[in-house]
């Protein structure tokens, strides 16, 4: 039975749900949505500019949202992506509203493809287009996807610093990627779904104890084991003889969302993250114990602008986006009364500052850090509050 806030609450989230989608608005083009609002640091790092991760996770809070322009906004994002796709199909990290400008990152960018594709069935399913809108382009870029895949595993195989976390040493199989390219795999109804499914089970989850057919497998099972102790969490990423352990709370929500995690195992993600008070006191800290320089998978890049220091940036930062993907995974997993008061916390959160919607705040100081109007933390706020009334255009 769905719960619902108390006054004071609802009248914060209520708020929130305004200055959403004005901030939505005011962040749109002619040509889609930019990453953040334009201001002259926005403009300096490029956040004015249409990201295709970004874009499409605002995508889906703008379809359906009942606001023409937003609606209109949803397409032509979309449509401006895929203008400048790849030959090979890949779709670009961003591109430049005038469409002058495409990039694909240092060592490639594999989630925008997988977002883009994620939005495009949104947008089918809920939006202004028909089911073969963009057929071609998502014939090329689900193409190029597979052109990545492991023959066995059915896992997508990456280089580091090539997704969402795009400072952090998280390579070969990563997890956030793989939970993404499962739910493409599923909305689209591609081939080998479950094979992926068994091997992200095994690969991320290596303490459990069925032991995996494939050999290969079992080899990687013994290197992720050796010396550690069960984390109560999914690896962040396997790679040989490397592996993640760091804690990675988007990738393990994303699991819980996209239906790879079990009932035990989800419940079990949701008490360890719970224990580690990574929504304490905004949702969500993106890791739970952040790489030191001291660290064996430390990079220098890493501290480049001294940015991804600990407990900063992707390396244990506050993010009120993934927060919004923390408040969905409680409502899917039925947990409706922590999910509102989290939902009210995230309100709070974006609220600082004149509704500044902060792009990540430091996980230990609570300092503001990153850009101001950043979208997509509207997005999965609205997002966050569909999926807790029960709305099918959350997801």
């Amino acid at each position: 039975m769905t719960t619902t806030p108390d006054t004071p609450s609802l009248a914060l989230i209520d708020a929130c749900t305004r200055a959403s989608l004005e901030l939505l608005q005011r962040n749109l083009t002619p040509h889609g949505i930019l990453a953040a609002t334009r201001t002259e640091a926005a403009v300096a790092r490029r956040y004015t500019r249409i990201f295709g991760r970004d874009a499409a996770i605002c995508v889906m809070a703008m379809c359906g949202s009942g606001v023409p322009a937003l609606e209109d906004g949803a397409v032509a994002s979309l449509d401006a992506l895929a203008a400048q796709q790849a030959a090979n199909g890949q779709i670009p990290k961003y591109v430049d509203p005038d469409g002058l400008d495409a990039d694909f990152w240092y060592l490639g960018c594999i989630d925008a493809t997988l977002w883009w594709l994620i939005g495009v069935d949104h947008v089918r399913r809920h939006g202004r287009v028909g089911p073969s809108h963009w057929s071609v382009e998502v014939g090329r870029a689900i193409g190029w996807l597979l052109a990545q895949e492991h023959q066995h595993f059915r896992l997508l195989q990456q280089n580091e610093a090539s997704d969402w976390a795009d400072i952090m040493p998280r390579s070969g199989y990563v997890l956030y990627t793989n939970a993404l390219w499962y739910e493409v795999k599923r909305r689209y109804a591609l081939d080998d779904a479950e094979a992926t499914r068994y091997h992200f089970n095994h690969l991320f989850n290596p303490f459990q104890p069925e032991l995996p057919k494939y050999h290969r497998a079992r080899l990687l099972r013994h290197y992720a084991r050796r010396g550690r102790r069960d984390p109560g969490l999914y690896l962040s990423f396997v790679n040989l003889s490397v592996v993640g352990h760091e804690g990675d709370v988007f990738g393990n929500v994303l699991a819980i969302q996209c239906g790879l995690a079990d009932t035990a195992m989800a419940y079990r993600i949701v008490e360890t993250l719970s224990a580690a008070n990574a929504s304490v006191p905004y949702p969500v800290r993106v890791v739970l114990q952040p790489l030191s320089p001291q660290h064996p998978l430390w990079r220098l890049y890493m501290a480049r602008h001294q940015q991804n220091l600990v407990h900063q940036y992707h390396n244990g930062g506050i993010w009120p986006f993934v927060g919004g993907f923390w408040v969905m995974m409680l409502a899917r997993l039925g947990l409706h009364q922590p999910a509102w008061s989290e939902l009210a916390r995230l309100a709070r959160v974006n609220a600082l500052d004149d509704w500044r919607f902060t792009e990540w705040f430091h996980g230990r100081t609570l300092a503001p850090r990153g850009m101001a109007g950043q979208s997509w933390n509207a997005a999965t706020f609205l997002l966050a509050r569909r999926a807790l009334e029960g709305d099918a255009r959350a997801w």
